[in-house]
């Protein structure tokens, strides 16, 4: 039987947290550590070890993981005072699971290799908390074949998809698209939301009602759901989908690439957020059409 990787985890939160609570039951040693104490002494009561900084995660680790909610954060996490690179040898590999910027992700990966030797791959993930304690998660991956190779035991463990789609910064351009298409499906499932209650049809059953038909999706048979519902538990932070929108929005200006229903999408989670809601689901998008 093949060892498991030794990994670090910076950043067990919303994401990172149900992933080391199904890693560590499956034999991986976990190094953990977050900026929040209680996250932390969470990832312990999982079976992680607790560690001190963000350096201290890679003491002994094959993989380096990072989940972070912004670019800045995964910079401060690898090159700052303390951070991951400051000790990083070959052959260890930072996963960044983050969604970040296309430019400056291939700009980490250039100076990890550069200043530290050691490889990195961008690996965005899509299907939320519950995929990533459930181990069915999407992941899109940009990295070397040669260091995708070396982690994709975990991969397997931890996603029911992955695609190496390229070279590094090829998977953050994946999850781009799909913050594309899931953000205008936020507005288009609210829509429906609102119209099938006026027209004073049962809401609740349109999901079931389309399924197999061209309309079906995860975000009728998921979404859809919790929206009709007024379920706004996060599941995924309203900030955060702005966040990636604003993103999609740069990257795709950059390319001359016209997005009009990403930028309704986006038009909409800003006045979300200018409405206070930035820490609700982002299903509260339906907030909006209420108003």
């Amino acid at each position: 039987m093949t060892a498991k990787l030794r990994l670090g985890y910076v950043g067990v939160g919303l994401m990172g947290l149900p992933m080391v609570r199904r890693l560590a039951p499956l034999g991986y040693a976990i190094r953990a550590y977050d900026i929040v104490p209680a996250q932390v002494d969470a990832a312990a009561a999982a079976g992680a070890s607790a560690a001190r900084s963000a350096a201290d995660v890679a003491q002994g680790s094959d993989l380096v993981l990072l989940n972070l909610p912004t670019t800045d954060a995964v910079e401060q996490a690898v090159f700052g005072e303390k951070g991951v690179a400051s000790v990083l040898k070959p052959p260890q590999i930072v996963v960044d699971f983050s969604t970040i910027k296309v430019d400056r992700c291939k700009a980490f990966g250039e100076r990890l290799r550069k200043s530290a030797g050691c490889g990195w791959i961008d690996a965005p993930v899509s299907g939320g908390p519950p995929a990533s304690g459930s181990g069915t998660l999407t992941i899109m991956a940009g990295g070397d074949a040669a260091d995708i190779e070396r982690a994709r035991s975990l991969f397997a463990d931890i996603a029911g998809r992955f695609t190496h789609m390229g070279a590094p910064g090829a998977g953050m351009v994946a999850k781009m698209l799909n913050q594309l298409i899931v953000g205008a499906g936020h507005a288009v499932m609210a829509e429906a939301v609102v119209m099938a209650e006026a027209a004073g049809i049962d809401a609740a059953r349109l999901p079931e009602c389309l399924a197999g038909g061209l309309a079906d999706s995860g975000l009728l048979q998921k979404l859809y759901p919790r929206m009709q519902r007024r379920e706004f538990a996060p599941q995924g932070y309203v900030r955060q989908l702005l966040k990636d929108l604003e993103m999609v929005s740069e990257f795709a200006a950059g390319l001359k690439a016209p997005t009009p229903m990403m930028g309704e999408a986006l038009q909409l989670y800003r006045m979300l957020a200018h409405l206070g809601h930035t820490e609700l689901d982002t299903s509260a998008v339906l907030k909006v059409y209420e108003r």
